[in-house]
Order: C-alpha cells, then sequence, then structure tokens
C-alpha cells in the first residue's frame, strides 16, 4: 500500500488492510448493523482504511459491558490501576514510530509533529497520571454536632469513589493525545470508559485499545465504538448507563450533549472551542513574537481550540510585527505529512478545507487584506496555505468564529484597558497568551483576561501537572492536573456516632 507518492511498512500496511473491528467487552467485533465506514488520508483522498458503522445497539453492548467490568474493577488495588498504565504507557513508547505514523496517515499533520509531539504528550500524560491512582484520598474531620450522647463521640471522613462508567466523545485534530486525555484518568480512578472516536480519525484509538489489551487490562474496562457523532455519538451521551460524559469538541455539539446528558444527570466535562487572543505589546521582541505567534496558529494546520486565531498587536509595532509573520508564514512548507520537509499538512478533511475557505472568502468580502495565503496547496490533498489578514473590524466573522484552521486575523490596540476589552470580547474563553517583559503590565493583565490558561512569551504551553480547560463557552470543568480526582470520582461523606 503507498500513499502520497509514501510507502507504509508492511507491519502497518497489514494492519490497515485487516478487517477492522470494534472492541467491546475484551472482543473485537463487528458492528451491529455490519456496517463499514470509510477512513481517507487527507493528503492523497484515498482510502486509508475501513472501520464499523457503529450505533445505538452497539454503544449498549458496550455500556454493559462496562458496567459488568466495572463491578470488578472499581475495587482493583490503586497499586494494579498504577502498574498497568504504566505497561500501557511502556508499550505505547515501544511503538511510538508506528502509532505516529498512523496517526499522520489518518490527521494529515506532518509525522515529525505526530511522533514528537502528539505520542510523546500521549506517553508522558500516561505516565503522570498513573501516579495519581494511588494517590487519591479523602479527609478527616470533626463536627460540632450537638447533643452527641455522654460517653459518644463523632467519626466523620469523606471517601473518593470511582464516579462509574464513563462515556467519552473525542475530536479529530489529536486523535491518540484526547483519547488518552479520556482513558488514563477514567481508568486511574477505578472507572471503566466506552470510547467514541471521530469518524474521521477513527484508527488510533483502535489500535490503543488493541494496546490496552495486550499489556493486561480486564475485558470491559475499555471499550471502543466506531461511527457517527450523531448516532453513536448521541446514543452514548444519553445512555442511562452512562455515570459521567467527557466530551472534546465544537460548543455547538457540547450543547447538544449537555442537554442529552442532563436527563439522567449524567457528569459532564465539556472541553469546547475557543478563539484564542496573542496580545503583542509595544516592548516585546516582535521577531520573537512573530514566531510564537506563528506557532501558535499554523502548529497542527490551526486545528487546535487554543489556536491563536487572533492577534492584538500595539499600534506602534503592527507594521513591522506583520512583516515578521508573513515571513514566518512563508518559511512553512505545505507538504503531505510524511514527507520529510513538510511542516504544514493537509486539513483533516475535505467538508474541514471548504469550511475554512469560506472563512477567506469573508474576509475578503468584509474588506480584510490578505497580507499572504489564502489558497490551497498540493493537489488531491484538503490543504489550505497559512494566511494571514488584516483590516478586519473586531465584528467580522474571522475575528469572533471559531475557523479551525491555518489563518490569523492581526489587528492594533492603543493601550491596555483597549487591549482587554478586545481580547475578552468573544464568547470563547480556553486560552490567551501576552507577548511583553514588561512584568507591571502582564501581570496588571492576567487577571482581566478571561480565559483558562494565560501563557506569557509562549503559547500552547501545556503540561499533564496543569490543569486545562475554558471560561464562557469554552467549556465546564478542566483536565490533566487533578482533574481525574474532582472529575471522576464522586465525594463520599461519612458520619458515625461510636
Amino acid at each position: 500500500m503507498t500513499t502520497a507518492s509514501f510507502a507504509i511498512p508492511s507491519t502497518l500496511a497489514r494492519w490497515l488492510d485487516q478487517r477492522r473491528q470494534m472492541f467491546i467487552g475484551g472482543h473485537m467485533v463487528d458492528a451491529a448493523g455490519g456496517e463499514q465506514l470509510d477512513v481517507f488520508n487527507p493528503a492523497d483522498a484515498s482510502q486509508l482504511a475501513r472501520v464499523p458503522l457503529g450505533n445505538a445497539d452497539d454503544i449498549d453492548l458496550a455500556v454493559t459491558a462496562a458496567r459488568t467490568a466495572f463491578k470488578t474493577w472499581r475495587h482493583s488495588r490503586p497499586n494494579r490501576r498504577e502498574k498497568l498504565l504504566l505497561d500501557l504507557a511502556d508499550a505505547l513508547e515501544a511503538r511510538a514510530d508506528e502509532f505516529a505514523l498512523l496517526e499522520t496517515l489518518d490527521n494529515g499533520k506532518p509525522l515529525t509533529f505526530s511522533r514528537h509531539m502528539d505520542l510523546a504528550l500521549a506517553i508522558d500524560f500516561l505516565r503522570y497520571t498513573a501516579g495519581w491512582a494511588t494517590k487519591i484520598e479523602g479527609r478527616s474531620m470533626t463536627p460540632s454536632m450537638p447533643a452527641v450522647p455522654d460517653g459518644h463521640r463523632l467519626v466523620a471522613y469523606t471517601r473518593r469513589e470511582p464516579v462509574g462508567v464513563v462515556g467519552a466523545i473525542i475530536p479529530w485534530n489529536f486523535p491518540l493525545l484526547m483519547a488518552v486525555w479520556k482513558v488514563a484518568p477514567a481508568l486511574a480512578a477505578g472507572c471503566c470508559i466506552v470510547l467514541k472516536p471521530a469518524e474521521d480519525t477513527p484508527l488510533s484509538a483502535l489500535m490503543l485499545a488493541e494496546l490496552a489489551d495486550q499489556v493486561g487490562f480486564p475485558p470491559g474496562t475499555l471499550n471502543v465504538v466506531t461511527g457517527l457523532g450523531h448516532d453513536a455519538g448521541a446514543a452514548l451521551a444519553a445512555h442511562p448507563g452512562i455515570n459521567k460524559i467527557a466530551f472534546t469538541g465544537s460548543t455547538q455539539v457540547g450543547k447538544l450533549i449537555a442537554k442529552a446528558a442532563v436527563e439522567n444527570m449524567t457528569r459532564t466535562t465539556l472541553e469546547l472551542g475557543g478563539k484564542s487572543p496573542v496580545m503583542v505589546l509595544r516592548d516585546a521582541n516582535l521577531e520573537a513574537a512573530a514566531a510564537g505567534a506563528a506557532q501558535a496558529i499554523f502548529f497542527n494546520q490551526g486545528q487546535v481550540c487554543t489556536a491563536g486565531s487572533r492577534i492584538y498587536v500595539h499600534e506602534d509595532v503592527h507594521d513591522r510585527f506583520v512583516e515578521h509573520l508573513v515571513k514566518q508564514a512563508k518559511a512553512l512548507t505545505l507538504a503531505p505529512g510524511t514527507e520529510a520537509d513538510s511542516t504544514l499538512g493537509p486539513l483533516v478533511s475535505a467538508k474541514q478545507q471548504r469550511r475554512v475557505l469560506a472563512y477567506i472568502d469573508s474576509a475578503r468580502q468584509q474588506g480584510g487584506v490578505i497580507a499572504t495565503g489564502g489558497g490551497t496547496g498540493p493537489d488531491g490533498g484538503y490543504f489550505v496555505e497559512p494566511t494571514v489578514i488584516t483590516g478586519l473590524a473586531q465584528e467580522s466573522r474571522c475575528v469572533q468564529e471559531e475557523i479551525f484552521g491555518p489563518v490569523v486575523v492581526v489587528q492594533t490596540f492603543r493601550d491596555l484597558d483597549e487591549l482587554v476589552a478586545l481580547a475578552n470580547d468573544s464568547p470563547y474563553g480556553l486560552a490567551a497568551s501576552l507577548w511583553s517583559n514588561d512584568l507591571t503590565a502582564v501581570n496588571r493583565l492576567i487577571p482581566e483576561i478571561e480565559a483558562g490558561s494565560v501563557w506569557v512569551n509562549g503559547h500552547n504551553l501545556l503540561d499533564p501537572c496543569m490543569p486545562f480547560g475554558g471560561f464562557k463557552q469554552s467549556g465546564i470543568g478542566r483536565e490533566m492536573g487533578d482533574s481525574l480526582v474532582t472529575h471522576y470520582t464522586e465525594e463520599k461523606s461519612v458520619v458515625m456516632l461510636v
């Protein structure tokens, strides 16, 4: 099998050629309806594989398997859960090159990024989260209740118990990493999980399930159902056997999931859209800020919830900054992710390519100036050039709406008050970055910015120990850090009269 003039190694080629199945209850199974879904390589639009087209019946089977497994897994020793997650991290590391190539073929991102970003971060997160399995704890308290009978006293404490069966729905921009972000904390906390990967990029989740089975996770602890969002995903969100939904994706879909979940009072964490501002103050090193801003928007083809898609630059340095940013954009190599010199791959699908190009057209219609880019790339794939736009008003679509592509708008500000107003003028509040060495200004701005993460002189500075999530319509709850304790367990109060 070849794709985009690239020969796939024989072991992975055989895996792709095999009849792919879902993973439910420790077994590879076909969809209940027998249908399949085509998976395409975005670099050349060729068919990469076929996976089962699961539906509500398959979700029900997976939830049943998870609930059965939960009866014993919830009582498993914490150090056993820790060891299995560490074993999974080791197994993933041993096959990191294979997983990285699969991720590039399925998603389109440059192979260098898949290997040294996606896989490295996934492995680190597994190891970090494994350690939390042995550190889930309650608290002891001394109540002040009146009228305790003579000779008696009160003993009070809290305990953390696994929330139950988790339904996880993940997006297509970081397929493996997003799967690990959901699977690892659920399993560490003693929960079982049903994972529904994005229909565009389901392959690494299926391979991860195989790996989890090989290292010894009990049947039913991890289940993967492939299928469409409006069918399998909707069934998972509404299933009464699910105790918690963990979703990463668009705000629009997140609202639908929340509405479905509330019928069963299912706990939810929602990591949703973003329109992250990049703020360049007058004193900033413009060359470094432009390089950072380019990374903030063009990394992963701009298909990042924290993408720095709005840049606010002090009016005194706007023109010089744009020159540096355009230079950065033009230095990128638009090519299939399997090519050695690729620094910007295709978008994930033809649908996403059309969406991004439509935003660029709207910018032209609303008076925007295309400083660079605006077109497509190599024939046959879903490419969009890295695009820098100036001259747009704050209320324009490209400033207000999440594009999810390699498109950035540069605007100006006069003073810090105006900067705060512009940066917060968005329904989203996921992340933001500040570029300055003026610590007085930086420390004044940080509390005023409505965002779950604020980075200084960098962007996308993520680490497993740092909580990640958004304000406003960018979501509910946090991931990473101690989120598995707060979001994957229930707190129980115990009071005893002794």
